[in-house]
């Protein structure tokens, strides 16, 4: 893959994402070339689907390690069967390979999600991996890299809680490619592509969902607003409160309401309010809500 990518692979690969041609054409050029790479972003924008993409087309697995601080080397690069030692003692027949060591052997991408909430000792363990594509395991020997094996992690630029610096060796060997969330029509397309929605009033229920979403993103007390993941689950939402409720029009004097409850549910549990914010999320939803539902009709009307 290091050869480049023809032209028919690429737009296979970019049919399968909503929204993210310019950032999955980035990472694809990227591991395409043989690099690592870091995603930085929010939650809900997509990363992991634009990595399945590539690894679907390729044909090459794609193994998920969540970044934390119980994340050992040894957890991420595997570990003699204890059973089998007390037995047999250490040899490489009894060697359980752990994530990073699956992914080198099988030419697979490691998938590191919140990246820099991992251990430093833990982090540095890929640098031979990324540097050298071969590791040396005790007892085993060395391990060399598949063609297609990348590094690829993800961060959080939102979220700087039980998260560390990384560390110059690190994001050296690291290709940074920012992917923030998609605009309004893009993330309207994602709703009604994973929601499908056929119920009335289809039509209204997934831009009201994806603007209200949206909106949390720039509240001035919340810190970090849902993403597009709340979206389609006030979608889903409000589509089954239609149903319980027996509103089939958007013009319904009870639709407003019914969009209000379903954003309760989808999207407060979803928003971090800033620390020194004094209020709650239901207010904030309140507010993005009565901006929707009350004030646009209203400025939309006019004066009577």
């Amino acid at each position: 893959m290091t050869d480049g990518v023809s032209d028919d692979l690429r737009h296979r690969i970019l049919s399968r994402v909503v929204g993210r041609e310019h950032e999955l054409e980035l990472a694809l050029a990227a591991v395409a070339a043989g690099r690592d790479v870091v995603l930085e972003g929010p939650p809900g924008t997509s990363k992991t689907t634009m990595l399945k993409a590539i690894t679907a087309e390729w044909g090459i697995p794609l193994l998920f390690v969540e970044g934390n601080g119980d994340l050992t080397p040894a957890k991420l690069i595997g570990h003699h069967n204890p059973a089998r030692v007390l037995r047999e003692d250490y040899s490489a027949e009894n060697f359980v390979a752990g994530p990073l060591v699956e992914a080198m052997e099988k030419g697979g991408f490691l998938y590191i999600e919140e990246f820099n909430r991992a251990p430093e000792d833990t982090l540095n363990t890929l640098l031979a991996a990324m540097a050298d594509r071969a590791i040396e395991v005790p007892r085993v020997g060395s391990i060399q890299a598949g063609a297609t094996f990348r590094v690829i992690a993800s961060m959080n630029p939102y979220d700087n809680v039980g998260t560390t610096r990384l560390s110059t060796s690190v994001s050296d060997r690291l290709n940074r490619i920012v992917v923030d969330y998609q605009d309004a029509a893009s993330e309207e397309r994602i709703v009604a592509l994973r929601s499908g929605i056929t119920v009335e009033p289809a039509e209204r229920i997934v831009p009201d969902a994806v603007a209200v979403t949206r909106a949390t993103r720039r509240h001035p007390a919340v810190r970090q607003g849902s993403s597009v993941r709340g979206a389609i689950d006030c979608a889903l939402i409000a589509a089954q409160l239609c149903r319980l409720r027996g509103v089939t029009d958007a013009g319904d004097e009870r639709y407003p309401q019914l969009m209000f409850d379903a954003m309760l549910v989808a999207l407060s549990g979803r928003i971090r309010l800033d620390e020194a914010a004094e209020t709650t999320p239901e207010a904030v939803l309140r507010e993005i809500w009565e901006d929707r539902f009350v004030l646009e009709p209203a400025a939309h009307t006019g004066p009577t």
